[in-house]
């Protein structure tokens, strides 16, 4: 018997054959109908509208729902008995009619054919020896058939029954194989990565791989018959169905395109979409379309773009998005619109990733990331461009309204920072530009106002203005003539003399640099410093004045006796002082020199150490644990208190020339620097005044007890020669005249 699991190809073939095997029962009836009303006697005529009732049984029997009916086993074991029951009335009527036997042979071929197209080896076997008792049982009533007749015609139903028999065979080793086939083609399937669907030329779903259950969620018994639209995302809906037409009208050509269909829980997959046009083929009469799972591959893609266009630490668009943002803006404009930018830079942040690490900088650079999006409208894009510049977009907001904007980021930017166990103060340079112009001026352009904000000071922002770019150019051009100057070592170190105001003996000197520019001529420090300060270029520069006023101060000691107890001061810059290296600097200028370290005396402004008061008590304490002096220059400018006066570990106090001018004359200034010079008794300190050009204030600030003095009045900064020179006149009156009159 054929096996319990029918398929639909199965089961219409069972049905095909039915329905043809019922016709064919029902033309044969109705030829037996026929023969009895003509051939049969009068009394035999009652049975025409029994046979008349069979026929109609048979012809109804073909509109019947055989493919379903025939899916259940018992079913198909019952129709065996059809042919166990035709097969006896076949034998009555070929019994009763004259002609019988030639009735009695094609009838029974039908019944062995139809079977064989059926059922196995078996079934046909068992009508076939019924077949063949019957046509036995009917030869004794046929006299005139000879021997030989019935020897050959029992030897025709034999080879008929062998032949279907060996048909019905053949059909079951072809179908076991057809199966096969097609168990191994569901298992390939829904093995595969893709789901294969047949759709019909109304968009709807005539077979669905097994593999679609394990893509899509759904049973292939779900997904037959349903329409491919209705599991098609809304916003796809128009775009699919564009797609499937154009590919109906491409028969045997692919297409491709991406879809997002719902699962049963309500989510959406993103899938890849292959179809190929298989209408003119009349196995298929339908477009098979592969679809392929590409979620992952989306969010690989989703993440590759937000990598591409959003900055990792801060989560803000990065430089390439702000761009297209920008080119968007200024297409956009209306003609009422502005487009205003402001290019936004942390100053000193390189200090902070030398001296505290990049871990936190990179905290810093978040943290001024949320506050500067918290001072922003809901609709302006603030960006990071990379390290730490920053960037707004802003539109229809005039310069005013955007100046107003600037200043409350500066404020956000004063607000102390708090690292690790460190609270840091830093400070902004915003430069702001708008206009209509295009997307790449209104960068440049508000790239100048930053850096002008940076040179006036920092902390400060700055609107563009057209003369903006001929001193940036100037500072560019300054810059890289440093750089050639540091190379080509056209810079130059000048020193002037400290004395003791008592003996007016020499007992150091203040390294000063100069310029010797091969176009300008001798640069003083206002020339060039600031510029170097803010470029960065202030580091390698001071490195070289510490390295090279070391090598002067060994030099003399080496040439004369007099210089043993000379003392080298040198100045620190303020991002010299900031800088990660510094320590490490001075010790290999000493090591280099061969100096001891209390031979040299570095200068830090108050305002340098005032920054970040914890970090400048924590770089004074690693210098001093090298040997070097420290000293507080122009002291009284800033605005130190006298308990970090108290904390911080220096040596000497240097008094600011604004104090020294009139301390001859004006009683207030007297008053002060007696105040200056008793706290430095009291602490401990050494105090030098600086400035002196006059014999009065000279003798004002002995009197008030001044340790040193440095002016003019004892020399002006000169070169090596001029300290040696000073060296060898030795102490006294001759010396300050001396010295004097060879500035």
């Amino acid at each position: 018997m054929q096996s319990a699991e029918f398929d639909d190809h199965t089961a219409e073939y069972w049905a095909r054959q039915i329905r043809i095997g019922s016709a064919i029962a029902a033309g044969v009836s109705l030829l037996g109908c026929v023969r009895v009303a003509v051939d049969w006697g009068a009394g035999a005529h009652w049975l025409i509208p029994l046979v008349v009732c069979a026929i109609a049984g048979q012809v109804g029997a073909v509109f019947l729902p055989w493919a379903r009916m025939v899916r259940d086993r018992r079913f198909r074991r019952w129709l065996v008995g059809w042919w166990l029951v035709v097969l006896p009335l076949l034998f009555l009527f070929s019994y009763i009619d004259d002609d019988g036997l030639i009735i009695y042979l094609p009838g029974v071929a039908l019944i062995l054919v139809g079977a064989a197209s059926l059922y196995g080896p078996r079934v046909v076997v068992g009508l076939g020896v019924l077949s063949l008792a019957g046509y036995l049982a009917l030869l004794p009533a046929v006299t005139s058939t000879s021997a030989v007749s019935v020897v050959s015609l029992a030897a025709i139903m034999s080879c008929l029954v062998a032949l279907n028999s060996i048909h019905a065979h053949n059909r079951r080793q072809l179908d076991t194989r057809r199966k096969a086939a097609e168990h191994r083609t569901e298992m390939l399937l829904e093995a595969a990565s893709d789901a294969v669907f047949a759709i019909d030329a109304e968009g709807v779903v005539r077979y669905a791989s097994p593999s679609a259950q394990r893509i899509l969620g759904l049973r292939t018994d779900q997904l037959s018959g349903t329409a491919a639209v209705a599991l098609t995302h809304p916003e796809e809906l128009d775009g699919l169905r564009e797609w499937l037409a154009g590919l109906w009208n491409m028969p045997g050509e692919t297409s491709r395109t991406e879809a997002r269909l719902r699962r049963p829980d309500g989510t959406w997959m993103h899938l890849d979409v292959i179809g190929t046009n298989r209408v003119d083929d009349p196995a298929l009469r339908a477009a098979v379309i592969s679809l392929r799972d590409i979620g992952r591959r989306k969010e690989l893609e989703d993440e590759l773009s937000k990598q591409a266009f959003t900055d990792s630490l801060t989560g803000l668009p990065n430089r390439a998005l702000f761009r297209d943002r920008l080119e968007q803006a200024v297409a956009r404009r209306r003609a009422d619109g502005t487009v205003t930018v402001l290019l936004i830079d942390l100053d000193d942040f390189k200090l902070v990733n030398d001296n505290l690490g990049h871990s936190a900088g990179d905290e810093l650079l978040a943290t001024l990331a949320r506050r500067l999006r918290a001072e922003m409208r809901p609709g302006d894009t603030l960006a990071r461009l990379g390290g730490d510049e920053f960037a707004i977009l802003i539109e229809d907001l005039d310069l005013a309204g955007a100046a107003t904007l600037a200043e409350r980021l500066l404020a956000a930017g004063r607000e102390q920072v708090r690292l690790g166990s460190r609270d840091v103060n830093c400070s902004l340079s915003i430069g702001v530009a708008g206009g209509d112009m295009p997307a790449e001026q209104l960068l440049r352009n508000a790239d100048l106002a930053m850096y002008a904000a940076k040179r006036g000071g920092r902390n400060a922002y700055e609107l563009f203005s057209p003369s903006m770019s001929r001193s940036v150019l100037e500072e560019a051009q300054q810059r890289v003539d440093m750089e050639r100057g540091l190379e080509q070592k056209q810079f130059v170190v000048l020193y002037q003399p400290v004395v003791d105001m008592e003996t007016e003996r020499l007992t150091g000197v203040e390294a000063l640099v100069r310029w010797r520019h091969p176009e300008d001529g001798l640069l003083s420090p206002n020339q060039f410093i600031a510029n170097a300060e803010a470029n960065g270029l202030i580091v390698p520069l001071g490195r070289w004045v510490l390295r090279e006023a070391c090598e002067q101060l060994a030099r003399w000691r080496r040439e004369t006796p007099d210089a043993a107890g000379l003392v080298m001061n040198v100045n620190l810059s303020a991002r010299q002082f900031q800088y990660a290296g510094l320590v490490d600097d001075v010790a290999a200028a000493l090591a280099d020199a061969g100096i001891p370290a209390g031979s040299l005396t570095l200068e830090i402004t108050e305002s340098m150490l005032m920054v970040d008061i914890d970090g400048a008590i924590e770089t004074l304490g690693a210098l001093r644990e090298l040997g070097v002096r420290l000293a507080i220059d122009d002291f009284g400018t800033g605005y130190s208190s006298l308990n970090y006066l108290k904390q911080l570990p220096v040596d000497i106090i240097k008094i600011d020339r604004t104090f020294v001018e009139q301390v001859d004359t004006d009683a207030e200034d007297v008053a002060l620097i007696d105040a200056v010079v008793g706290l430095g008794q009291a602490l401990r300190l050494q105090t030098v005044a600086e400035g002196i050009e006059t014999d009065g204030q000279w003798a004002m600030l002995r009197q008030i007890g001044c340790d040193q003095g440095q002016g003019y009045l004892f020399g002006r900064p000169g070169d090596a020669a001029s300290v040696t020179g000073l060296l060898a006149r030795g102490t006294g009156t001759a010396t300050r005249v001396a010295a004097g009159s060879s500035a």
